[in-house]
């Protein structure tokens, strides 16, 4: 069977390395649209800050490709999909025949279509970051355009190299889809603290080469501006091909399109009228993918989303129905503005449908569990935000934390898959990274890990 994959980003390298896990016989070919190697878009903030270099934020190289039988064909976007005789065609025109054809063509930048957007620098890729980079060495002051969750990892990297930033969003308070009010104004405070000035509630009319012109005629000044102003599905070549595209390209729970067989996972795909921006559902969807296309049975339901910001000396994780008000669920909050925390629980029917933790807290894996698995919320609210304040353990030290606990949204990994990788002899966190894949996402399970390894360490009297 010969099995093409459109698209080597996060979604499409995922799905090759779990097709070759499960069949070691499939020819595979990939074709990615960029020239270098698949890399964590996760982590592009990281190396914005210069906490990561590039090369760290790799996820296959050549020597993979090489050692699998992956045939991978870098710099050279599908142009067009003949859904007739079976071929994808590139751009310079070369045709691949297929008996399977995964999309995985990810997203792109919005760009809005103002005077002079051209001076400005996109936030997407690896090639934009080093742009930026490189800009941002000679620059004397900044502008981000954007307030979502890339807007301010890219102002909070700029900030952290000691440029000032302007960070312009046009909505009344940042990430007004994960966060309330009040969530959104004690962030833009809190970066505000790192050097970052937080201007809500503006429009960028123009880029000029003196910085961004609003739509009120004033002129915020910088020498570098960049864009993070959402994404849109990549979803030319499947619209042209004839498959449903709606915001996405539309799959059933197998994940194939109206063709069974042409399949689409990750940023391009439409599950149940959702289209889902973060890794882990593109990650789960291509385990799913990767089933059925070796002839399994498998199902995707859908993902439960948990939107952490990696933002350094910001912490912020955002699950669920977090703009409802009481007069729809139950509504616990607390909020301390001067030390930059917010904490905010919504439960309906005795269950977590939301939560918005902003500013450092001991409560993260608790609530992330209790989001996840559906459960039955203890009556204890205030021990829920506050852990430490209450006489009963935590739910997620390692003792209580159940075996089925998902450790690693990124990944899917649980308590008990670590627990049997350590049986296995991972002995430290490298060594379950490497059995699971766990801490390779986002990065913010990586404390959990340890603890837990470090817990069945000490449970053996073994010294790590």
């Amino acid at each position: 069977m010969r099995l093409v994959v459109v698209g080597n980003g996060m979604a499409g390298s995922r799905l090759i390395s779990e097709v070759r896990a499960r069949d070691p016989h499939i020819k595979i070919t990939v074709f990615g649209a960029e020239t270098c190697q698949p890399y964590n878009r996760v982590l592009l903030s990281n190396v914005l800050a210069g906490s990561s270099r590039p090369d760290q934020v790799h996820l296959l190289d050549s020597s993979w490709y090489d050692a699998h039988h992956v045939n991978v064909v870098l710099g050279s976007p599908v142009a067009h999909i003949d859904r007739e005789t079976r071929h994808v065609v590139t751009e310079d025109g070369r045709r691949e025949p297929y008996d399977l054809l995964v999309l995985a063509t990810g997203s792109e930048a919005v760009v809005p279509p103002i005077p002079g957007v051209e001076r400005a620098i996109p936030f997407r890729t690896l090639d934009d970051c080093e742009r930026i980079m490189r800009a941002a060495e000679r620059a004397r002051r900044a502008v981000v355009v954007g307030g979502g969750l890339l807007g301010i990892e890219a102002a909070r990297g700029l900030a952290g190299r000691g440029l000032p930033v302007t960070l312009l969003h046009l909505a009344g308070h940042l990430m007004e889809r994960q966060l309330d009010v009040e969530a959104g104004e004690v962030l833009g405070e809190t970066l505000a603290g790192l050097g970052v000035e937080i201007r809500t509630g503006v429009s960028a009319d123009s880029v000029q080469e003196d910085g961004v012109r609003l739509s009120d005629g004033e002129l915020v000044e910088a020498d570098l501006v960049v864009l993070a102003c959402g994404v849109r599905p990549v979803t030319g070549p499947a619209a042209e091909a004839g498959l449903e595209v709606r915001r996405g390209v539309v799959v059933d729970d197998e994940l194939r399109t109206d063709d069974p067989s042409i399949f689409a996972i990750g940023e391009c795909a439409e599950h149940d009228g959702n289209v889902y921006g973060l890794v882990a559902p593109a990650w789960e969807q291509a385990g799913v993918a990767a089933d059925v296309i070796t002839g399994g049975k498998a199902l995707y339901r859908g993902s439960r989303l948990v939107t952490r910001l990696k933002a350094r000396s910001v912490e912020l994780a955002a699950m669920g129905e977090t703009q409802l008000t009481e007069e729809h669920a139950e509504v616990v909050r607390f909020s301390h503005r001067a030390r930059g925390t917010y904490r905010k629980l919504v439960i309906r029917d005795g269950r977590l449908v939301g939560a918005i933790l902003l500013g450092e807290s001991d409560a993260v894996g608790t609530l992330t569990q209790l989001f996840d698995r559906g459960g039955q919320v203890p009556g204890d609210r205030a021990g829920l935000l506050f852990p430490g304040l209450s006489s009963a353990p935590v739910a997620d030290s390692p003792v209580l934390m159940p075996d089925a606990a998902k450790v690693c949204q990124c990944n899917n990994v649980t308590k008990g898959q670590i627990r049997a990788c350590w049986e296995a002899g991972a002995r430290d966190v490298a060594g379950v990274a490497a059995a699971t894949r766990a801490t390779t996402g986002c990065g913010t399970c990586r404390d959990a890990v340890e603890g837990i390894v470090g817990w069945l360490c000490e449970q053996e009297g073994i010294s790590v």
